[in-house]
């Protein structure tokens, strides 16, 4: 069984025939309409965020699968605060989060991110918001971590 796997960034459920994928697939004679369908349902719910995708061929059978990987942590936090970009010195902050968009964005990434607990990986969201400039609660991140790890805050 000869697999070809065929990657591609592409925007959360607004995937075409065209480039990077329909070029590539087309040769492998598959229904690229059917895999770009797929490829939309499974990504719609990053809508304006860069998905990277991966598409397995059975050379022989031509049967395929799709795979979705995950927008990066700081590619979702800008997507809860509707910036397009992280602050650009220490002192500016961008935006602010709530403890449930944190819950959010750790429960999206839980596959990927190497926290054992929600709490361990709602601390791993906070800390890249820190490193971005944005703010939880209204407060620094650093300061809502130490309130979930002595409990004062529960995840």
């Amino acid at each position: 069984m000869a697999e070809v796997t065929i990657t591609g960034l592409v925007e959360g459920g607004k995937a075409t025939g065209g480039p990077p994928l329909g070029p590539a697939l087309g040769p492998l004679g598959v229904p690229v309409n059917d895999i770009i369908k797929e490829i939309n349902e499974k990504t719609k719910s990053f809508e304006g965020l860069k998905i990277s995708v991966k598409v397995i061929v059975d050379n022989t059978t031509k049967k395929f699968r799709v795979e979705v990987g995950s927008p990066s942590t700081s590619a979702l936090i800008l997507k809860e605060v509707g910036a397009q970009t992280g602050a650009k010195t220490k002192e500016e902050s961008i935006g602010n989060i709530s403890i449930e968009q944190a819950k959010k964005i750790a429960k999206a990434k839980e596959l990927t991110m190497y926290g054992g607990s929600l709490a361990a990986r709602v601390k791993q969201v906070l800390g890249t918001c820190k490193s971005m400039g944005v703010k939880c609660e209204n407060e620094d991140p650093k300061i809502i971590i130490k309130k979930i790890s002595s409990g004062e805050i529960k995840v």
